[in-house]
């Protein structure tokens, strides 16, 4: 018992300090993902938790629900409106354009070389936008833009004297559509890669034609991926902000223009307005976003 008692107290005295080493060691393993978490939480995280309490305080701090009743008003409404049908058009635009091209570089037998430099440009196309974009297209398509004076002195159209206007609706659209075909690009060209070849011989084999085949197969199977990525496109519209303004300025009424008016303009000014505006945003590209995640996991359990 006494040689027993003795060895397990030295197993004990032995493996102590090393369960204590194992206590103390640092978690190493999250430094590298570390400066992530910590830009997430500070430009992400906080602003927008700020953004949502804002939206239901005063002036004076106290808890108020007058700033969200007040986004039933008539302009603030046809902004949301407008903001929804420029995001929605640019984004079934960009999504049909960009299948269309992704189909072509990945099925449609073209060279390799033509696939790498249409991921190498949509990648770069996609990120484009703001200021530079907003004057490529005032340099293309305003009164005096290339374009526009290479369609009046070569074919005889003058676009504007039809109602084409650079600084409308249709023009802002036409703006968003410049990076949303090269990002559906982006997205959609991993689930076009995931039809596998055999899927197509059994068709073959079971007397499908062409027709079937894209009938049945491939557009369920890539339905889940494009819908997610129309409501994806739809969000990165909707909350795009410098393009619009450096392009149209006040004379378009959409929900991120007036969302700036409202916390840094002139004229309009009531921050807690643009908080309660900041945050229907947040509700509306929220909900996209949900939806969007729905659909890239259900279109993922077919490419895997």
């Amino acid at each position: 018992m006494t040689d027993l008692s003795l060895s397990d107290q030295a197993i004990a005295g032995k493996t102590a300090p090393s369960g204590e080493a194992r206590a103390l060691r640092l978690p190493t393993q999250w430094l590298g993902v570390a400066p992530f978490f910590i830009f997430a939480i500070m430009f992400l995280i906080l602003p927008t938790l700020y953004l949502m309490l804002g939206a239901f305080q005063n002036d004076a701090g106290e808890f108020t629900l007058e700033n969200i009743a007040a986004l039933a008003q008539p302009s603030i409404v046809a902004a949301y409106w407008i903001s929804i049908k420029v995001s929605l058009a640019s984004a079934l635009i960009g999504a049909f354009a960009g299948l269309a091209i992704a189909i072509a570089i990945v099925r449609g037998g073209l060279p390799d070389w033509i696939r790498s430099a249409t991921l190498t440009f949509s990648g770069v196309a996609s990120n484009f936008a703001g200021v530079p974009l907003a004057f490529a297209f005032l340099a293309t398509l305003g009164r005096l833009g290339l374009a526009t004076v290479i369609l009046n002195t070569v074919f005889g159209l003058n676009i504007y004297a039809h109602g084409f206007n650079i600084l409308s609706f249709w023009g802002l659209t036409l703006t968003y559509i410049y990076f949303q075909i090269p990002l559906m690009v982006v997205i959609i060209v991993p689930a076009i890669d995931g039809l596998k070849k055999e899927w197509g011989e059994a068709a073959a084999t079971l007397g499908a034609t062409t027709a079937q085949y894209w009938r049945m197969v491939v557009i369920p199977v890539i339905w889940p991926s494009f819908l997610g990525t129309v409501i994806l496109l739809f969000a990165n519209a909707f909350g795009a902000i410098a393009t619009a303004y450096a392009l149209t300025g006040s004379s378009l009424n959409i929900v991120p223009i007036l969302l700036y008016a409202q916390i840094r303009g002139d004229v309009l000014h009531n921050a807690h307005l643009g908080y309660a505006i900041a945050f229907g945003m947040i509700v509306i590209t929220g909900l996209a976003n949900v939806f969007y995640i729905w659909f890239r996991t259900r279109s993922e359990r077919w490419l895997k």
